[in-house]
């Protein structure tokens, strides 16, 4: 089958690789009808993490049952379904507990499994014709037959119920306000889940533009440019003060917002600052507010700027942290937590997600998508392959 497989920084490329097979009594074989590249797989792409080379990525993924082992029970070939990139056992103490990002059971150098992941395990990944899926019964969500809604379903792989649950950490509830930092997908996913849980005022943060268009076009946000305007000032002045919520959805690759220095390009690492959004979001979440942060952190990185210090480790203003009374949430999405949720908003017609989609290509683009997404190409928001 292809696949598309990472060659190093910087390099993907689309190669046969050999078909995935039943390894145990309860695994599946999907025939994969949509992928998806993640923001996160541009750390790995960008040679940020200890990736192998020669791991075929993506972890977000949706299709059709293909085959499945003697011990699974739920499903049979021909069903559609689409799975969370959680890689979980389904009965450990934490998956018991909802916590499937953080299954005990998992082949992997951290807590929980990924597909087609850094550290996360040896899962092979999803941009592909073909995936394995362990544990088959617990980790394929059913959706209806037939292709309807399929830009939506996608999304419920990762980049909504990652929005939601950077929700769920900050405690949103009704009538609260809050701030998101990050208009790429989880970004953006964060405000829309905001927006659909009521929150009285939603503000993101971004600097491009078809990004903070999309925001307040689909999210009812109000947005603020980074590189035009501190939001740190800006949205306290305009909100009458702190905001009651934040959700931090850019993670360790944040840049320095340009207010002293304009850097050439998207991705500058010269501004690289791992703390910048931990810090804004202290500047302006009210006093005993709570915070959300999935963005990723990783604990190791091979390739950091020079400026940088130890990976993993931020200069935050935890005295000001202390003394506001924040509280913090962090980590991946437990993704079965929500996702059956959400799948029926989307079947009822209550959420369309698909709204962040710009580009629909063949497998075989994937190395010229990734190096666009890569650029924060205007215009470049979610891009969907199809095997």
């Amino acid at each position: 089958m292809d696949a598309t497989i990472y060659r190093g920084p910087h390099e993907m490329s689309v190669e046969e690789i050999d078909d995935p097979e039943l390894e145990g009594p309860n695994d599946a074989v999907v025939d994969i009808t949509t992928t998806a590249i993640c923001g996160s797989d541009l750390h790995m792409y960008e040679g940020r993490t200890t990736i192998d080379e020669g791991r075929a990525f993506g972890h977000e993924i949706m299709g059709v049952i293909e085959e499945v082992g003697e011990g699974v029970e739920s499903f049979e070939p021909g069903d559609r379904v689409v799975l969370p990139f959680n890689v979980a056992c389904g009965h450990c103490r934490n998956c018991v507990d909802n916590y499937t990002a953080f299954c005990e059971n998992v082949d992997s150098d951290t807590p929980g499994g990924v597909y087609g992941y850094a550290m996360m395990g040896s899962y092979q990944g999803g941009q592909a014709e073909k995936v394995r899926v362990p544990h088959a019964d617990f980790n394929a969500l059913p959706l209806p037959d037939g292709d309807e809604h399929e830009e939506d379903f996608i999304m419920l792989a990762d980049v909504f119920p990652t929005g939601w649950h950077g929700c769920e950490l900050a405690d949103l509830r009704s009538g609260e306000s809050v701030v998101v930092f990050g208009g790429g997908p989880v970004g953006l996913m964060a405000a829309y889940s905001a927006k659909l849980k009521g929150a009285s005022e939603i503000y993101l943060v971004d600097r491009v533009e078809s990004r903070l268009e999309l925001a307040e076009e689909y999210c009812d946000a109000t947005t603020v440019n980074f590189e035009e305007e501190d939001p740190t000032e800006v949205i306290p002045e305009m909100h009458g003060g702190k905001v009651d919520k934040g959700v931090d959805a850019v993670g360790y690759q944040a840049i320095d917002g340009g207010r002293h220095s304009h850097g050439e390009g998207a991705y500058d690492k010269s501004r690289e600052n791992p703390s910048q959004v931990i810090n804004d979001l202290i500047g302006t979440v009210r006093p005993t507010g709570k915070v959300g942060v999935v963005g990723v952190y990783f604990s190791s990185d091979p390739n950091p700027p020079e400026h940088v210090q130890e990976p993993g480790e931020l200069s935050v203003d935890f005295g000001k942290l202390f003394e506001s009374g924040l509280r913090v949430g962090t980590g991946q999405c437990d993704v079965k937590r929500y996702d059956r949720r959400l799948r029926n908003m989307i079947e009822q017609g209550r959420a369309e997600p698909g709204f962040i989609v710009s580009h629909v290509e063949p497998l075989e683009k994937a190395p010229e998508m990734y190096e666009r997404f890569d650029e924060r190409e205007e215009g470049v928001t979610k891009v969907l392959l199809k095997p």
